[in-house]
């Protein structure tokens, strides 16, 4: 535990590790006022594409924690900034929320149902058979697919609900087209996570509650991985797994020191 309390840096998922829905994780207070006291880099990072950084910030300031906006990076952005990267000024049809198509704008992107570069897919109370339909269409007619994320489910105060990956499905499926993710575990993300960061990966570590996009994630970049059993991936999971988390802790208040 003192090597990982040592670690300079720490990238935390948020669903699962952070929060539930809009509840608070027990020992998530602490290790926040552990992680500002003893001045550590950290950023929360989420494949969860609705929501914009302020409305992040805004969300946790609701359940008592202080935290600014530049501590946070979501698929969202990591999306955004890819597609301006490969085509600047491209535009998109989005089944998505704010975070989404505020990220897109923010990059110079443009919505665009007619006949868009890229039909771009998240998670999104949006969702409905039309857009289905629609965004079926687009593929067909050339447009290139790309999903902010591949997680199959995530986790809510309600239980477990469809993310990106499941929504995404059916388009796939419909036509036969192979969408690029570029959320975790993608290394574009954990790249650019460790560059807001200004760390090395050796000084850092990534704390996830799913072992196929956190924990891979961590081990695909070389970064030390920590998973937490408050979210998706359970005890009984890990021995489905090729590869397996350096530590394994019932929740984030466990980093803290006595």
């Amino acid at each position: 535990m003192k090597n990982l309390q040592n670690k300079k840096a720490f990238i935390c998922d948020m669903d699962g590790v952070i929060y539930h829905g809009n509840k608070l994780l027990p020992g998530v207070l602490e290790f926040v006022q552990w992680l500002q006291k003893e001045e550590k880099k950290f950023l929360f990072l989420t494949n969860s594409s609705a929501r914009t950084l302020r409305e992040l910030s805004q969300k946790l300031a609701r359940m008592g924690l202080d935290v600014d906006e530049s501590h946070f990076y979501t698929s969202a952005r990591a999306t955004a900034i890819f597609l301006a990267a490969q085509k600047p000024g491209g535009s998109a049809y989005v089944i998505g929320d704010a975070g989404i198509i505020n990220a897109l704008y923010d990059e110079g992107y443009s919505i665009n149902d007619t006949n868009p570069d890229y039909v771009v897919v998240s998670e999104s109370a949006n969702y409905d058979y039309a857009r289905l339909c629609h965004a079926v269409k687009l593929v067909f007619s050339g447009a290139k697919l790309i999903g902010t994320n591949p997680d199959l489910t995530g986790p809510t105060e309600a239980g477990i609900v469809p993310a990106t990956g499941a929504l995404m499905a059916p388009i796939e499926l419909t036509t036969g087209a192979k969408a690029y993710y570029v959320g975790k575990p993608n290394p574009l993300m954990m790249r650019n996570a460790l560059k807001k960061l200004g760390c090395q990966r050796e000084e850092t570590v990534i704390v996830g509650d799913r072992m196929d996009t956190d924990i891979i994630a961590g081990v695909e970049a070389e970064i030390a991985t920590v998973l937490v059993l408050s979210g998706v991936t359970q005890r009984e999971d890990l021995p489905t797994y090729a590869y397996q988390p350096d530590y394994i802790l019932n929740g984030v208040g466990d980093i803290v020191p006595d």
